[in-house]
């Protein structure tokens, strides 16, 4: 039995991280600071979850914020992990223009201490959250890890890549193992309120209608939250060693010299906006009124991911179709709401 540090474990990814790791008999740790950038309630309902399904296994949850570096250190000095699975941090790319130093604080402070933290911890594994938001302005498809992510369009997607670098400076420093996840529109049960599924089923069922940016002309990879999972959890298991052969002349920037990598997961089947909306209305049973927007600031018109090399490190393949993962989302969403 191992035990593992779950940061974010109230959010969306991590309450389903923390239950699978529990099903598989390890011991959980998890932290969260509860903002208010929605509401809390559904942050603790998900810890609630948690606790109703794994009623007698090791699962601890602490209120605490990674940017209190006082406090995680303490943390990590009165317990002992295995590994890191490292999810908190200000979401949301929109929200990024309107409050800036929120994410400041959270994905490049509190990451410079979860970073320290493992460091001086010899943490064996650190797996943090990266973003295929990361790809910026690239427009050759699929998004692939060799790909130059230097031209990010939104200042959240500029943090997650200072991540990266910040990543690999550790793990050059002082041979951490991290693993960045770039993840690829995120969707399922328990989804966050500002995504499009949770918005667009709240307007929906209201009658009101939905903000369809570009004008529809947008394509997305949307993954289900298993299969997010199962990929996480896989990788957790399969710490980055060095790579002896780097070629420093024609660099990778998947991969280094040191124990460092990252990884894109996603579905690897980009949807047309309209194709998405369509299939909402199907997993709903009620037609969407469209309001066609310009595209929204910080926005990228599509999303793809190559997803080879997390295949062929853990064998885990996206399994899960839109219809089928709407139909679960749509079911989980009446329930939840009463709608």
């Amino acid at each position: 039995m191992k035990k593992f540090l779950v940061t974010g474990a109230a959010g969306f990814i991590g309450m389903h991280v923390c239950m699978a790791l529990l099903a598989r008999g390890d011991m959980v740790v998890g932290i969260d600071n509860l903002n208010d950038y929605y509401d809390p309630q559904l942050k603790r309902d998900r810890l609630d979850v948690i606790r109703s399904r794994f009623p007698d296994s090791p699962f601890d949850f602490e209120i605490l914020d990674v940017a209190d570096n006082a406090a995680l250190q303490n943390l990590f000095t009165h317990t002992a992990f295995e590994g890191v699975v490292h999810l908190a941090a200000q979401a949301g790319v929109r929200y990024s223009l309107l409050n800036p130093h929120a994410y400041v604080t959270s994905n490049l402070a509190g990451f410079v201490n979860i970073l320290e933290a493992c460091r001086h911890h010899q943490i064996a594994h650190l797996v943090y959250a990266s973003s295929s938001s990361v790809y910026g302005g690239n427009v050759r498809m699929p998004f692939s890890e060799d790909d130059a992510v230097d031209h990010p369009v939104s200042l959240y997607a500029a943090t997650k890549k200072a991540n990266e670098l910040m990543a690999h400076t550790y793990s050059h420093l002082y041979g951490l193992p991290t693993t960045g996840l770039r993840f690829f529109t995120v969707y399922g049960p328990w989804g966050r309120p500002d995504m499009a599924p949770m918005l667009f089923a709240q307007a929906m069922l209201a009658g009101e209608p939905i903000k369809v940016f570009n004008h529809g002309q947008m394509r997305r990879d949307f993954t289900y939250i298993d299969d997010i999972v199962a990929g996480l959890v896989a990788t957790l298991d399969r710490p980055p060693q060095p790579a002896p052969d780097f070629d420093r002349v024609n660099p990778s920037a998947a991969g280094s010299w040191a124990p460092y990598r990252v990884l894109n997961i996603g579905h690897s089947d980009p949807v047309e906006l309209m194709t998405f909306i369509r299939t909402m209305e199907q997993a709903l049973g009620c037609k969407a009124q469209l309001d066609m927007q310009p595209m929204a600031p910080g926005d990228v018109a599509a999303t793809y991911a190559n997803v080879d090399r997390l295949t062929h490190l853990t064998g885990v393949a996206p399994r899960t179709s839109l219809a089928q993962g709407l139909q679960l989302f749509a079911s989980w969403y009446r329930e939840y709401f009463k709608g």
